[in-house]
């Protein structure tokens, strides 16, 4: 149950039809994953909390570096040295004291990750290479857990949710394992505010498959080109011959 206290706070959101306090309460009562808290998971990371998502389990094991700061915003200057999911804690509390986090500094190996997927509702991935995409995914399918997936680089963002009905494609329906086509913000540069267009989307459709509310980009790839201001949608279809979601069917 709602307090009176958490009425008065989430009221913008309850008073949409849409969401009501059934809504809000199934946001208080659903634990979610962000894998990875750089330019992508701080917007998640935020606006969840900010939401009232009432389980956050915070996954990273990287510290915080000054060039983080031009667009991972959940971080600030006295965080540098600081492991991300701490100074991401620290921000959360903050911002709503209600929302609980738990902390994993560190790379997760496959059976750790499978074990922490089994705790929560849904997963959303803001990693930022193939390799934990795939391990993401490949835990997602086996336990079956929505994945809300984002990616950022130059001026360029995408989004899809994979693997939300028994029909829906997963990751690896999309790409491959033999992509070499990893690139990162080091090498590559990204825009600031770009991240956080993505990571709001990303924490957008969260929102909606908790509640149940709207229609979610169920096997649909969004690609976002900042440069232009345009946004394209492909329809991604399941594999047949996938070896991740097929096989486990």
């Amino acid at each position: 149950m709602l307090t009176k206290e958490e009425l008065i706070h989430y009221s913008r959101h309850i008073i949409l039809p849409q969401i009501d306090e059934q809504g809000q309460e199934a946001l208080k009562q659903a634990s979610v994953l962000v894998v990875g808290m750089g330019g992508l998971g701080s917007p998640v990371a935020l606006y969840l909390a900010a939401a009232g998502v009432g389980h956050l389990y915070l996954a990273d094991h990287d510290n915080v570096e000054r060039s983080n700061l031009q667009r991972q915003v959940i971080h600030k200057l006295d965080s540098v040295g600081k492991a991300k999911v701490e100074s991401a804690q620290r921000a959360i509390q903050q911002l709503n004291p209600w929302t609980q986090t738990s902390l994993i500094h560190k790379k997760l190996l496959p059976h750790e990750l499978k074990q922490y997927i089994k705790k929560v509702d849904l997963v959303i991935d803001c990693s930022d290479n193939f390799a934990t995409r795939f391990a993401v995914n490949r835990a997602c399918v086996l336990h079956n857990k929505p994945l809300v997936s984002g990616a950022a680089i130059r001026f360029e963002g995408q989004l899809a949710v994979f693997n939300l009905k028994q029909d829906s494609a997963c990751y690896q329906c999309l790409y491959q394992p033999d992509i070499q086509l990893d690139e990162n913000c080091f090498d590559q540069g990204v825009l600031s505010p770009l991240v956080g267009t993505i990571g709001t989307l990303q924490a957008t459709e969260a929102i909606k498959i908790i509640t149940g509310v709207g229609q979610v980009a169920d096997s649909q790839l969004l690609i976002y080109d900042a440069l232009n201001t345009e946004f394209r949608k492909i329809q991604v279809s399941k594999d047949s011959n996938c070896p991740v979601c097929n096989k486990h069917q």
